[in-house]
């Protein structure tokens, strides 16, 4: 990488090196936008950027992921969507001036990321809080992390234009190492609870069906939600968020909402929320046969209630369930493609493996691929070279 940036730009002095991980939501799907948990942790990979201070206010930016888009140019007078993976960190500059925060000091900066794109496991929050976290550090903001997180979802709402909620760039900037973050999306009050697997390990199934999250059915799904909470409200339902409602109370006052539709993807979001706290309930216990049971449950609501899944999810999933070793599966992110995340007994990683992608590629025709992670720290500079 060091050797790609005077490669690319010359020797400079006073080079940082920044990382940012990626992330996987072990449990609480389609929830952050409904005011509900969730239950995702930092990984071990992510993106990793060589940045250099520049006299002026000028980014140029270089991705060893996209060589074929060479060195991207832009300075924060002119940031202006363009369609590559750029957009992502001038929507951070765009989103801090709009703030009033000064950003007179550019970089030249080059980037490298082992996070699988558009596999689902946020390889553009990873981008956005690392930008965060640089633009931040160079221009001397001193902006805290959960004001970084911030800045990230309202970039990708507002410049890159997908509806996401506060999940994906939450668990990039505040992961800590060796723990989940249980988050109310609500509130952004947050709990770090110690995941430590003894003799089990993170195994990410990757179908290799790529998708594209603003394309998607996303943000369908999630006006489907806005629609059923005001027909609740509209008629005295006092709650300020879906995931405000136990399953109860759902069953009570579902027959408000207007659209059969709309009502079953309310079902999965209130009884998606529940299975949160009960996971976080089992890992304390030491449950962890119980916390892959919620974990099953989960796929089945998604699969059934919230139709995120698709052929290529269920087909690896169903696949992981009957391989050795599984205490539980379920796709993780949008859906739609990208990954399923299981949790493996050790033993049986090598077992496990070979017999997902054997029943998947016999029944995709696709060639799946395979990371076992680990839990690890948030977005931060790592130093100076």
């Amino acid at each position: 990488m060091l050797k790609k940036f005077v490669e690319v730009f010359g020797e400079e002095k006073n080079k940082e090196y920044f990382f940012t991980p990626g992330r996987v939501n072990l449990i609480g799907e389609h929830i952050d936008y409904n005011g509900g948990f969730v239950f995702p942790c930092a990984l071990d990979f992510g993106t990793y950027t060589i940045c250099s201070r520049r006299e002026d206010n000028t980014f140029r930016m270089y991705s060893m992921n996209f060589e074929k888009d060479g060195v991207v140019e832009f300075t924060t007078d002119s940031l202006i969507k363009t369609d590559v993976w750029a957009d992502y960190c001038k929507g951070i500059v765009d989103v801090l001036i709009k703030k009033g925060y000064k950003v007179s000091t550019g970089a030249d900066i080059v980037l490298f990321g082992n996070i699988p794109n558009g596999a689902g496991l946020s390889s553009s929050a990873s981008l956005e809080v690392l930008m965060g976290t640089i633009v931040n550090e160079i221009n001397s903001l001193n902006i805290d992390m959960v004001e970084i997180v911030k800045v990230g979802q309202m970039a990708e709402n507002q410049f890159i234009g997908v509806s996401c909620g506060i999940m994906d760039q939450f668990a990039v900037g505040m992961g800590k190492k060796d723990n989940a973050i249980l988050l109310d999306c609500n509130t952004l009050k947050y709990e770090y609870v110690p995941f430590k697997l003894e003799g089990i390990s993170i195994v990410i199934m990757n179908t290799n069906k790529r998708r594209g999250l603003a394309d998607s059915k996303y943000n369908e799904r999630r006006a489907s939600c806005e629609g059923a909470l005001k027909d609740l409200q509209e008629n005295g339902i006092k709650i300020n968020a879906l995931c405000d409602m136990t399953l109860e109370k759902f069953e009570e006052v579902k027959h408000f909402i207007k659209s059969e539709e709309a009502s079953v993807r309310v079902r999965h979001a209130v009884s998606e929320n529940q299975r949160v706290l009960e996971s976080v309930k089992s890992l304390q216990e030491n449950d962890i046969e119980k916390f892959g049971k919620l974990m099953n449950a989960s796929h089945v609501s998604l699969r059934d209630d919230y139709e995120v899944t698709g052929k290529e999810l269920d087909s690896i999933v169903n696949a992981a369930w009957e391989a050795p070793g599984t205490v539980g599966a379920r796709m993780t992110g949008a859906g739609f493609g990208g990954c399923a995340v299981a949790l493996v007994k050790n033993e049986s990683i090598n077992d496990f493996i070979k017999f997902v992608q054997e029943k998947y590629i016999k029944e995709t025709g696709l060639v799946p691929a395979f990371y076992v992670a680990n839990v690890g720290d948030g977005s931060k500079k790592l130093g100076d070279i």
